[in-house]
């Protein structure tokens, strides 16, 4: 071992051992087993991860670019885990302390990040570029994975041995029940996705759809589902940014595409979304947050998530919300928190992704991607399993709005991690190395 990797081990053992979430199994190359951390919480949910270190470079990866360099040596075989959902759990624990480091230091790294951020924000071009980045890789990556509704956004399992499909459409349900959608509506969804809210709603309420996406592999994908459902004279998919949108619409629905808007434009959407509703009209978001705390230190910085899967993504908090729908005229009437049932969600699409890799591979996707993109789900469901991040759905009014109370709706089922069964992989000493060869 090298100098520098003798010196990044050693930094590495020592923030390791300061863990508090769980324990972390080292296999060091040569054979040695180091045990580093300590459990916290309830003892009977003690959390544990073997991670196989197989190239000295991982420490150097890990100690030089923390969330990124950890993924970019994952993504280069440098190391594996025999769980990496418990992995990432540990590591959510992990963070709230070092969000309280960071935010501190934010008066000294803050402006640098704001900075450098100033350089690649979403411009128009910008976000068209990212969002192909992710969601122009091929429709047949997101048909492998996604049910068949291709909804890429949480499900809700309303019964024990719910399927993904079933709780796709439960939310999709739940989200036209909240606004009371009837045949007299003209609705704006703003993301498109590949079609799933556009089809249910024009099907099942009879409503006009406007769709609006940047993806090319979405917009084609969408308008020829469209068609095949013989819905083309009730939803019209438009290849528009949302900041670009005309007209006026008695709803508007939103689903998880906040997302990719930015921090620095946040006020800029919400502004677009109270702007082409009428001023009777309501609309309900769908959004994936964080902790106020979190946002600050991470909106401006490059993390795992948007240097290897969401270019350009932030993830709002509440607090940020608040803030910029205060600077509009809508106001809030319902918000629902639906966290719980992404870790199911999201535990489905990882086990269709690596059980459907072989076909795959076989249309073009490297073992690289198949690394970036299993530890990319993995985070995630760890991420909701900790609720280091949550996914909430909230509706919000203009003032003219006066349905009111909204819609009564059946309480939204209870999930705990106990409820969800054993990970994919756990207990394998290599699930990528089991599902490459499947």
């Amino acid at each position: 071992m090298r100098p520098r990797e003798r010196a990044a081990r050693a930094t590495a053992h020592a923030l390791l051992a300061r863990v508090r979430g769980g324990v972390i199994e080292l296999v060091e190359p040569g054979g040695r087993v180091v045990a580093l951390g300590a459990q916290a919480g309830p003892p009977a949910a003690p959390l544990r991860a073997r991670v196989v270190v197989r190239s000295p470079a991982f420490y150097t990866e890990l100690v030089g670019a923390r969330g990124v360099g950890l993924g970019r040596a994952y993504r280069d075989g440098l190391w594996t885990c025999d769980d990496l959902v418990t992995l990432v759990r540990i590591a959510a624990r992990a963070m709230v302390a070092g969000d309280r480091v960071r935010e501190r230091l934010l008066p000294l790294t803050g402006p640098a990040q704001r900075f450098a951020w100033k350089r690649r924000a979403n411009t128009r071009a910008r976000s068209r570029e990212r969002i192909a980045a992710h969601y122009d890789l091929g429709n047949e990556l997101f048909a492998r994975f996604l049910d068949e509704t291709m909804m890429y956004s949480c499900g809700i399992f309303e019964r024990p041995g719910a399927t993904l499909r079933e709780a796709s459409v439960a939310k999709l349900e739940r989200i036209g029940r909240t606004l009371d959608l009837r045949p007299s509506d003209h609705v704006l969804e703003i993301g498109t996705g590949w079609g799933g809210f556009a089809i249910h709603a024009a099907q099942r309420w009879g409503c006009r759809v406007t769709t609006t996406t940047i993806s090319r592999a979405q917009h084609e994908h969408a308008v020829a589902a469209v068609r095949a459902a013989g819905l083309a004279d009730r939803v019209t998919v438009l290849l528009q940014d949302y900041r670009d949108l005309r007209g006026r619409y008695d709803k508007l629905v939103s689903i998880e595409m906040i997302e990719a808007v930015g921090w620095e434009h946040l006020d800029t959407y919400f502004a677009v979304c109270a702007r082409r509703l009428k001023d009777d009209g309501a609309m309900l978001l769908q959004a994936i947050v964080t902790s106020d705390l979190t946002y600050r230190v991470e909106r401006a910085s490059v993390g795992f998530i948007n240097a290897f899967v969401f270019p350009g993504g932030t993830l709002p908090s509440m607090a940020a919300i608040e803030r910029s729908v205060g600077r509009t005229d809508l106001r809030g009437v319902r918000m629902e928190d639906i966290t719980a049932h992404y870790v199911p969600t999201l535990r489905h699409w990882r086990e269709n992704f690596l059980a459907r890799w072989h076909e795959l591979r076989e249309h073009g996707y490297d073992e690289r991607f198949r690394r970036i993109w299993e530890l990319y789900l993995a985070y995630c469901e760890a991420g909701f399993a900790e609720r280091r991040i949550r996914d909430v759905q909230l509706t919000l009014a203009k003032p003219g709005f006066r349905a009111e109370p909204l819609p009564e709706l059946a309480r939204i089922p209870t999930l705990t991690i106990d409820d969800l069964g054993p990970p994919a992989g756990a207990g394998a000493d290599d699930p990528l190395s089991a599902a490459a060869s499947s």
